[in-house]
């Protein structure tokens, strides 16, 4: 026994004899480092996407998601990449953003409802209204008039001799949104675009006064869209008949403003 020590004391104490056990254990470490390295970077994880495609403002629900696996080299290259459903389940997409079918989600694309702004009104200018015009599909020429195009706003009645009027009343007014009965924004980027309730303008204030008279007396507004040219080069948004401003503001009582 004590012969066998002197020995090993004597094969440690060989300088060769230690490099190449050194050499040896640091291939070792090397070898099991890389490999589960190696194994960490394969091993799949299943994450969420989405199972349909899913616009902006939508609530997400969990028939909405289906999962798949992807490498964990693929999540560790996607910090903003979300794992979890259940940090999706009841959020929302958020303005301007949209998932495709199958796409996955990043932590900037979902926010809580109460984060979400209404589109329609965060770039309101100063001294502005939104003013709602109430549409249907045939109004909308099958829902075929999008926010964003500019068109004409046509007025429709009867003049004091019960005569039949149909005017262009205002030119190139743009079209902020569209929205359905239920308030959902129907162009949102999804598949299924609903169908239009109301149109809804940001025009100036004195605009605002003037076709809210002219609903409340009893003529109609009629949207006529126009072409994609129009809509690239528009003019200013204005009253086209200075005839029927005038006839409507003579229906109409001036409120003092002091």
């Amino acid at each position: 026994m004590g012969n066998l020590g002197k020995t090993f004391k004597r094969f440690l104490s060989n300088k060769n004899t230690v490099t190449i056990l050194a050499v040896i254990l640091g291939v070792v470490v090397l070898y099991v480092g890389y490999s589960y390295r190696v194994k960490q970077a394969v091993t799949p994880q299943s994450i969420p996407v989405a199972k349909q495609a899913i616009g902006s403002r939508t609530t997400i629900t969990a028939d909405m998601l289906e999962y798949v696996e992807v490498s964990s080299s693929f999540i560790s290259k996607s910090p903003n990449l979300i794992t979890s459903a259940n940090k999706l389940i009841g959020k929302k997409i958020n303005v301007g953003s949209k998932v495709p079918k199958h796409g996955v989600f990043y932590t900037e694309q979902v926010v809580d409802a109460k984060e979400l702004p209404d589109s329609a009104f965060a770039d309101i200018p100063d001294g502005y209204t939104v003013f709602n015009l109430k549409v249907n599909n045939t109004l909308t020429y099958g829902n075929s008039i999008y926010p964003g195009n500019y068109i004409d706003l046509y007025l429709k009645g009867k003049d004091d001799s019960r005569k039949e009027i149909f005017v262009k009343f205002i030119t190139s007014i743009q079209v902020l949104d569209a929205k359905d009965s239920s308030g959902r924004h129907v162009f949102d980027g999804t598949e299924n675009a609903g169908t239009a309730d109301v149109l809804l303008f940001a025009v100036p204030d004195d605009l605002f006064e003037l076709l809210t008279k002219a609903q409340q007396i009893g003529f109609e507004l009629h949207p006529v869209p126009r072409n994609n040219s129009y809509t690239s080069n528009p003019g200013e948004t204005e009253v086209n008949s200075e005839y029927m401003r005038d006839i409507i503001n003579s229906k109409a009582a001036v409120i003092p403003t002091n």
